[in-house]
């Protein structure tokens, strides 16, 4: 195991990107949590990711780009761009449903897929660098409380080739994202509220005139 805090992004995105290709999993600091992160079309570490949590493989990941124009390319997008554009990057999540692109085993029992353009500079280089999605979820073991500090899930750290330590991460972040199902058209349903729901509904309802999903509510 490497590990950096980030003072110094050239070595840092240099190894991280090396091990992420190499086809290991390693520990990032995003704008909500710490995560852990792997190849999303690397099927050998997608299990990898969930034997280091030591979570039910029935629970989905969800994979993270770095640039909107990326969900193009591994998602069916019913929205306009624009809505898009006003929500990320940030701290949510958008279900939306899977195109063919992305690598079947991730997720393999759903045909939706969760996904993020973290409002965070060295997660969006990082994934800009890989030049394929990440397959991203909480830096800690499964049922356990996410982690705002590196420190928080060292017991998970002998599992990993790269923990980058970007410092402590805002408390009210231990929420984790706001995930928001979009793949319904014109309807909206809110997953998980996580740290960032009264903007994500004032856009979706205020801006655009979703209608909340009445499985919801």
């Amino acid at each position: 195991m490497v590990y950096f805090t980030l003072c110094s992004w050239t070595e840092i995105l240099s190894a991280t990107v090396k091990a992420l290709k190499a086809g290991q999993v390693v520990a990032v600091p995003t704008d909500t949590i710490y995560g852990l992160a792997c190849v999303a079309q690397n099927s050998a570490a997608v299990r990898r990711v969930y034997d280091i949590k030591g979570r039910n493989g029935d629970k989905p990941l969800a994979i993270c780009v770095g640039e909107i124009q990326d969900i193009y390319r591994f998602c069916k997008v019913s929205v306009k761009e624009e809505l898009l554009r006003d929500l990320l990057p940030g701290p949510v999540t958008l279900v939306l449903e899977r195109s063919s692109t992305l690598n079947g085993d991730l997720n393999p029992f759903t045909k939706l897929i969760g996904v993020r353009v973290p409002d965070h500079p060295f997660m969006r280089r990082l994934c800009q660098m890989c030049g394929e999605p990440l397959a991203l979820t909480s830096a800690n073991v499964s049922a356990q409380t996410s982690s705002v500090a590196a420190n928080e899930f060292e017991d998970l750290w002998p599992s990993l080739a790269v923990v980058v330590d970007g410092g402590p991460i805002g408390d009210k972040s231990r929420l984790g994202s706001t995930v928001v199902d979009l793949s319904v058209c014109s309807r909206y349903r809110i997953i998980r509220p996580g740290c960032a729901l009264s903007a994500t509904v004032q856009v979706l309802e205020g801006k655009y005139g979703l209608l909340e999903d009445p499985v919801n509510q």
